[in-house]
């Protein structure tokens, strides 16, 4: 599972600080109103597609219906006009309004959040990406785009913490390479959301933590479920495939909390969960306590939807491992993202999902 870097890491590479030091002082000396990129191995990098930052829906339907190169010409011919925002742009505005406020307290800080264009689109098709992100006034200055290849090989080059994608095949490749990841979907509203603070909403139990609770809900029902939890109320679940994320943003977040803005912090994070309080949420609580990670608003919810709250919340993200949950949430507006972890895959709605029969 993925660890997150260090705030002050050691020197690696002489020589790779020295040609950094040298970039960035070429860099400051331009003169431009662009905020330039951090380092990677200092920033949180999150790494989105082009169909998550911008709405693709009628481009991709060139490509599946008339081909590869029908597809990369119309880009050409429309490369002047911009895309339309897609499911992934409020989160990576809301990450540009931290960075400007992080930029305000730290001037000289390498701790920002870095935001890298992962496709496999062509290069021809990068014009119209880049003048649509210039379009929208967005900052996004490292792009990866492979020509058809799958691009999951580079996120760990990138020092990727997330990577978000419509292709629920690459995020589980990513998933399994250690990497915090989740398949984003477009809700069929839209929820007015936050322009002056980030809000994140996690589910718990295979997301932030392992599955390992879980797999006795689902093999041996509540009661066992209610009494390994509390037999087990001081011994930390393992962690799961976005607690490296989380530990990224209450890093950042600490960073407010050191210059006295903790009440006007622009990053909220939120445990919205079908776990009992009473009764199986005193480890969830523990477990954060001794990763030494903080959560804004813990809810729980006892097995009531959580379509309604997260209405309320509005996050500008929602993880959850269970689709049905994911689906809730698309109703109510809520940007929602799964990520395909732990046995909630073998099941839909509380019922095992049956596989096909191998062919003998």
């Amino acid at each position: 599972m993925c660890e997150i870097r260090p705030s002050n890491p050691p020197d690696i590479d002489d020589g790779e600080e020295k040609d950094w030091a040298a970039a960035k002082a070429f860099f400051d000396n331009l003169k431009t109103k662009i905020p330039r990129p951090p380092k990677p191995r200092y920033a949180v990098t999150i790494a989105v597609s082009s169909r998550t930052l911008f709405n693709m829906a009628a481009e991709r339907n060139i490509y599946e219906t008339e081909g590869l190169e029908n597809y990369v010409a119309d880009q050409l011919e429309h490369e002047s006009e911009p895309l339309k925002p897609g499911c992934a742009f409020p989160f990576v505005k809301a990450l540009m309004t931290v960075n400007s406020r992080l930029r305000e307290l730290y001037p000289d800080s390498e701790e920002l959040f870095d935001i890298v264009l992962m496709t496999n689109n062509h290069a021809q098709v990068g014009v119209r990406l880049i003048n649509s992100i210039n379009y929208y006034g967005l900052t996004i200055e490292r792009f990866c785009m492979t020509g058809g290849k799958s691009p999951i090989g580079y996120l760990k080059a990138y020092m990727t913490n997330l990577y978000l994608s419509q292709d629920s095949q690459k995020v589980g490749e990513a998933i399994e390479a250690g990497i915090a990841a989740a398949t984003m979907f477009t809700s069929s509203l839209e929820n007015e959301l936050s322009d002056s603070q980030l809000r994140v909403a996690f589910d718990g139990d295979a997301v932030l933590f392992s599955d390992e609770s879980e797999i006795i809900v689902k093999t041996q029902g509540l009661d066992s479920f209610f009494e390994h939890e509390k037999e087990f109320e001081n011994k930390p679940l393992a962690q799961g495939p976005l607690k490296c994320f989380l530990e990224a943003l209450g890093k950042l977040q600490r960073k407010f909390y050191a210059k006295n803005e903790r009440m006007n912090c622009p990053i909220r994070t939120y445990l919205v969960t079908a776990r009992s309080a009473a009764s199986s949420g005193a480890r969830v609580l523990k477990t954060l306590r001794s990763w030494g990670l903080e959560i804004d608003e813990a809810l729980f919810l006892a097995g009531a939807p959580k379509g309604p709250l997260l209405q309320k919340i509005k996050p500008h993200i929602f993880f959850d491992d269970q689709m049905f949950h994911v689906e809730g949430a698309r109703e109510g507006g809520t940007i929602a993202a799964h990520v395909p972890y732990g046995i909630g895959q073998k099941y839909h709605k509380g019922t095992l999902i049956e596989e096909p029969a191998k062919e003998k």
